[in-house]
């Protein structure tokens, strides 16, 4: 089990040092990381209630409405208010939005392209299986 936790450690240091230089990319955007991930959820899981939103982003629906305030204000999502309850809203990322994700989400792959084309192919080839690999871990029931 050492082993395992050896492994784990390594990964968990590599996604949080990845993170933060495609954060550095992120900032680009001129958007903050919070509103970019809210707008992420928005852009590539559809239209959803505030909380749901904030279940999604892990944090409260007061920190999530302030989140999503700062987004409407800048034109990035809007809101519909639901016909039949009122203190409930719908909110969806606009085309300005969709644009500034898609654009956000290309830096990034291309960052990350362009370190993976200083590997040799070998190296290619051994992380293309590891993705693979990884995908499974992300499936796997936690129970």
């Amino acid at each position: 089990m050492t082993e395992l936790k050896t492994l784990a450690s390594r990964y968990n240091s590599l996604a949080v040092h990845l993170t933060r230089r495609l954060r550095r990319t992120d900032a680009e955007t001129g958007v903050g990381s919070a509103r970019l991930s809210a707008l992420s959820v928005l852009v590539f899981g559809g239209s959803c209630t505030l909380s749901q939103l904030a279940a999604a982003e892990q944090v409260t629906a007061p920190t999530m409405s302030r989140i999503v305030a700062g987004l409407e204000r800048e034109g990035l999502v809007s809101r519909e208010q639901n016909p039949e309850d009122r203190r409930s809203a719908t909110i969806r990322a606009t085309m300005e939005g969709r644009v500034l994700m898609e654009r956000a989400r290309q830096r990034r792959i291309d960052q990350l392209a362009m370190r993976l084309a200083k590997l040799d192919p070998e190296q290619i080839a051994g992380l293309e299986a590891a993705a693979g690999i990884l995908e499974q871990l992300e499936t796997i029931d936690e129970r």
